[in-house]
């Protein structure tokens, strides 16, 4: 009774916690991507693949028009542009992504390693400024306050010199590899773009859950020059891993609920035949087999309650211990992330604890019939 109380301590702790760390590590990936990319991007309707987007002109009604969804939360302007830094004899492709002094630098901001963000109050030097990734920091050997040029392969080619004011330190190599921000006005010189023009919109969603409703939204309110793409349609190679380790998460469930259960049944077999006797003595005075499984179910019953409260323990207990301290880490270049992220979902713990107990109650039905196989006549004779 103490190893089936255990099994299923331990499959229920183990359960909360693969639960905890699949939703928590989905999370902090989607808000890594979301925080840089934002939900949804609209660009100009056309053949253009690369990374320097057509130019169109900032509309007052279409932003507006874009507000007016619901599930709408922000509507930033912003463009890109391929570049090449020179640093230290090193140089890197990277593409500049230009945004102006609205942009929302919350989640940029809690990925700083060092300096900070552009600071668009100092008009004489904002063009100047730039933030780039850990990774190419350390590839080119820079750091924040350094100078570097970065040069724009165009016709007639153009080099900029700018200063490093921060660096950042996403965890996402799609973006951490290629992406270094910079001003908005910096990209629209180079460019040659008359006042107003600009690359796309980026779209920051209330509701990350709901976000294919708010685009296909978004996309009856856009004219027929402007298009919209999710950031799951943008990364979708980030996003298709994570939807995999669902598959994880349901084969890890039925293995842990597997080992319950067979705790249980065995226990449960062990306690009908130590009782051999006992139940011959019940159905010499009467009782029926039903009464005399019912029992036994109860006794397991309070086996698996005393099991689920252990296993609750255990499992809330380090998921909490991990989400305050971070003390189990992990390797960046893997998984994106330096912890083991945590995220409980109180319905899910709920879910879990009324599923193994149910399921294991369901499943002890049958072997209680054992009880039905015994005559009371031979189980008086064996006592």
């Amino acid at each position: 009774m103490r190893i089936a109380i255990i099994g299923i301590m331990l499959g229920l702790g183990v359960m909360i916690l693969s639960l905890a760390v699949i939703k928590g590590f989905k999370q902090e990936i989607r808000e890594k991507v979301r925080g840089f990319a934002g939900d949804i991007q609209i660009v100009k309707l056309d053949n253009n693949a690369s990374y320097e987007k057509s130019s169109f002109v900032d509309s007052a009604d279409v932003v507006k028009d874009i507000k007016s969804v619901s599930l709408v939360d922000a509507v930033y302007p912003y463009a890109t542009k391929p570049g090449i830094i020179k640093a230290n004899n090193e140089i890197e492709g990277v593409v500049l992504k230009g945004v102006d002094k609205n942009y929302n630098w919350d989640y940029v901001k809690k990925a700083l390693v060092s300096g900070t963000v552009i600071n668009f109050t100092d008009t004489t030097e904002v063009q100047n400024q730039i933030l780039i990734s850990q990774v190419t920091a350390n590839r080119l050997k820079l750091k924040a306050g350094d100078d570097l040029l970065m040069y724009f392969v165009q016709e007639p080619p153009r080099k900029r010199k700018l200063r490093i004011v921060g660096i950042f330190n996403l965890g996402v190599d799609e973006v951490d590899k290629t992406f270094v921000i910079g001003d908005l006005a910096l990209i629209k010189r180079l460019n040659d773009w008359k006042n107003g023009e600009i690359g796309g919109y980026e779209v920051r969603t209330k509701q990350f859950d709901k976000l294919n409703i708010t685009a296909n939204a978004i996309d009856d309110k856009l004219p027929i020059k402007l298009k919209s793409s999710t950031v799951l349609e943008n990364y979708p190679t980030i996003f298709e891993w994570l939807g995999m380790l669902d598959v994880n998460t349901v084969v890890m469930l039925v293995l842990m609920i597997a080992v319950a259960v067979i705790n249980m049944i065995s226990a449960l077999l062990i306690m009908i035949l130590e009782r051999t006797a006992m139940i011959g003595i019940f159905k010499a005075m009467g009782a029926g087999n039903w009464i005399i499984q019912k029992i036994f179910l109860y006794n397991a019953a309070y086996l698996i309650g005393v099991g689920l409260l252990l296993g609750n323990i255990l499992g809330l207990g380090l998921g909490f211990f991990q989400q305050h301290t971070h003390y189990f880490k992990l390797d960046q270049a893997s998984y994106y992330m330096t912890f083991v992220p945590i995220k409980f979902v109180w319905m899910d713990v709920f879910l879990l604890n009324i599923g193994t107990l149910v399921v294991c109650l369901m499943v002890l039905i049958i072997p209680s019939m054992l009880v039905t196989r015994i005559t009371p006549v031979k189980a008086i004779r064996f006592k």
